[in-house]
């Protein structure tokens, strides 16, 4: 089979690159020629571990091509996948520009009965509009000649897992309303047939709600065990028997009990924004999400409130932050608690040195007023509290002696609770954690 893939983005590029591995052949499209051109020379334009492989080899293999020119994708593809961005507007709202426009160059290329799918996280009701945005064009193009039928197909691919997450997945949801559609769409998942994965087969409507809910509760829950960890601060509690405890029941369940300086990146702020927006519209009031949206903006300001409470005089002092992507295993910075409490102790006059693995580059874009390190040690080197704040594996062992050699104060704030309080007491540290 042959499919294309519109956008070569974070999911777009999975979804291709995956889909390659199964034996599929792949176009990829992108308007961005530059990109392109990277791509052919095996640049990954991101990072995500194991993907640079992954595509190397799939091209190689020729199962994996890349263009811009969206014309030849389209003639040779039965399935093509929109897979371009849906950034948050000023209202929460997702601006669905790319889709659209990408929806009208498919129908205007389209000679055949294709199945276009929805692979970008878009508002309930998406696939309907790109339904009537498509038979339009092709009413004008064709006199609506050419079939088509539209799937609704949301990803739920975790950075740093995303590989993982696409070849063993807990579920595959697909939203059609033609059982032709759904066939060729199952023929395309048939490797994950061999590990039992699940399919949700529903309408479009329900499929396109699943990603919304299932990020925002998961949005919710991390919230939820945040504002538990700041009750154990004060009643003397231990946030990570708190979760555990939770966790161990079975209605529960131990994922995203993981209390620190709260969610960020592309997925959870911007899908409970959107997903707000899209109940609003409706007349719907969802006041848990609302609210885990607040208590996440707090959270995180609730870390750059500590640093500053333990070192009154900040300004002047020198702060080293380690970590400055939202998660660890991937560069991307966006809605990154790190940057949060970076403005808010440079707004108080305090000096910032970081490091970062990945993501430095990136943040160098948007910080340009601090220092960026060679490791943890550098950052470390004369300042007077050490923050982490991403917890990347390289963190979880540092040499806490030579760590506290290098700190002109023994102020550590350990903001994903990594390290064992008895522990960092013995090593003499002003030790600072969440809920505990």
């Amino acid at each position: 089979m042959h499919i294309a893939v519109i956008g070569t983005g974070y999911v777009g590029l999975v979804t291709g690159a995956c889909f390659a591995e199964f034996g599929v052949f792949v176009t990829c499209v992108d308007k961005d020629a530059a990109k392109i051109e990277s791509l052919k020379k095996g640049g990954i334009p991101f990072y995500e571990p194991g993907l640079e492989e992954l595509v190397g080899r799939n091209f190689k293999q020729g199962r994996i091509k890349f263009t811009t020119d969206i014309a030849e994708a389209i003639e040779d593809a039965l399935v093509i996948f929109i897979a371009v961005g849906t950034p948050p507007r000023g209202d929460g709202s997702a601006d669905l520009s790319y889709v659209d426009e990408v929806a009208r160059e498919i129908a205007g290329h389209m000679k055949s009965y294709k199945v276009i799918v929805t692979k970008s996280t878009v508002p309930v009701g998406t696939g309907e509009r790109l339904r009537t945005i498509i038979t339009e064009t092709l009413e004008k193009k064709t006199g609506g000649k050419v079939d088509f039928d539209m799937v609704s197909n949301p990803e739920f691919l975790r950075e740093g897992a995303a590989i993982e997450d696409f070849m063993r997945p807990n579920r595959v949801v697909l939203g059609a309303d033609s059982q032709q559609a759904i066939a060729i769409m199952k023929d395309l998942y048939r490797p994950l047939y061999l590990i039992e994965t699940p399919f949700v087969i529903a309408n479009i409507e329900t499929s396109e709600l699943i990603k919304y809910a299932s990020n925002s509760f998961l949005a919710v829950k991390i919230s939820f065990i945040n504002e538990i960890a700041n009750l154990c601060e004060k009643v003397g509690a231990d946030v990570s028997m708190v979760a555990k405890g939770m966790g161990l029941d079975g209605r529960i369940g131990s994922k995203f009990l993981h209390a620190g300086a709260g969610f960020g990146g592309s997925c959870f702020p911007k899908d409970t924004k959107a997903l707000l927006q899209i109940a609003s519209s409706r007349g719907v009031e969802l006041a848990i999400v609302d609210s885990a949206i607040e208590a996440n903006e707090r959270q995180i300001r609730l870390m750059g409130e500590k640093i500053k409470a333990a070192i009154p005089d900040i300004k002047g002092k020198t702060v080293a932050i380690l970590g400055l992507s939202f998660k660890p295993n991937t560069d991307d910075i966006r809605e990154a608690p790190a940057l949060t409490i970076i403005q808010m102790l440079a707004e108080e006059g305090a000096l910032i040195r970081t490091y970062d693995p990945v993501a430095m580059e990136n943040a160098k874009k948007v910080e340009s007023g601090i220092t960026y390190c060679a490791d943890a040690y550098d950052a470390c080197e004369g300042a007077d509290a050490l923050a982490i704040v991403t917890e990347w594996n390289q963190f979880r062992n540092l040499d806490l002696a030579r760590i506290k050699d290098l700190l002109s104060q023994p102020l550590f704030f350990d903001f994903r609770n990594i390290y064992n309080p008895a522990r960092m007491k013995e090593f003499g540290f002003k030790y600072y954690s969440v809920g505990r």
